[in-house]
């Protein structure tokens, strides 16, 4: 398992890259559990992705509460990464953004599903969550343990789920593959509404999405080569 700064090192890279793909822009945020502790996960203080450095980053608690608290400011939605982390021991990485081109997903009845194979990685089901549903007229953001467990359960066993008005989040069972999950997501949804414009769409069939993410999971190689690749666009050479 990564050491924990190697990790935190990773984690900077993820905010670069998730920036520099238009994932996240001035908001959104991307962390990973503790290599050494389940019970805590890495995530930046509060900081625009791309000027996020290794100093940046905090220990933080299943609680969402910060380890060693420094006076920097937290993110106010870091109780997604928090109540992930405690409903899902399998999960390992997380990111939460506001991708425009998915927005239309989580409003509309049209799910979002894979059109091409890097894109099975989003998985054959992606739920939405409504926070209005359980917590009525709020301001949209997640801001304690309950909205955050909500979110949660919403997720299930799925990659990522939808917020309805808001956006995504991504759980999978590295940081690595939350990364790259989260930019397939959102090119799958330009393909997807570009094909629905076509015509019908020929969605990849459980069988085809089951094989595809068995693959990606067993190709260490592949997962090196996508990250040097995206890291190396994101100038990220470096760090």
């Amino acid at each position: 398992m990564h050491g924990l700064l190697e990790l935190s090192r990773d984690i900077v890279i993820a905010n670069r890259i998730l920036a520099n793909q238009g994932v996240v822009d001035g908001f959104g945020h991307v962390s990973a559990r503790h290599p050494d502790n389940p019970e805590k996960f890495l995530l930046s203080r509060s900081r625009s992705p791309e000027l996020v450095s290794i100093d940046d980053i905090r220990e933080f608690n299943l609680k969402g509460e910060m380890i060693d608290p420094d006076g920097s400011s937290p993110y106010l939605e870091r109780f997604i990464h928090a109540a992930v982390y405690e409903l899902h021991p399998e999960i390992n990485g997380c990111v939460h953004s506001h991708a425009e081109d998915l927005l239309p997903f989580g409003i509309t009845e049209t799910p979002l599903k894979p059109v091409f194979h890097n894109a099975s990685r989003i998985g054959k089901t992606v739920p939405v969550w409504d926070i209005s549903h359980t917590f009525g007229e709020t301001d949209m953001l997640v801001v304690n343990m309950d909205h955050g467990r909500d979110l949660a359960r919403a997720l299930g066993d799925s990659r990522l789920v939808l917020m309805r008005g808001h956006g995504l989040t991504v759980a999978t069972e590295s940081l690595h593959t939350a990364v790259t999950t989260a930019i397939y997501a959102v090119i799958n949804a330009r393909v997807q509404t570009k094909a629905m414009q076509m015509g019908e769409v020929n969605f990849l069939s459980e069988g085809e999405i089951d094989a595809a993410i068995a693959k990606a999971k067993a190709s260490t190689i592949g997962h090196k080569r996508i990250w040097e690749y995206f890291s190396r666009r994101a100038g990220c050479e470096e760090l």
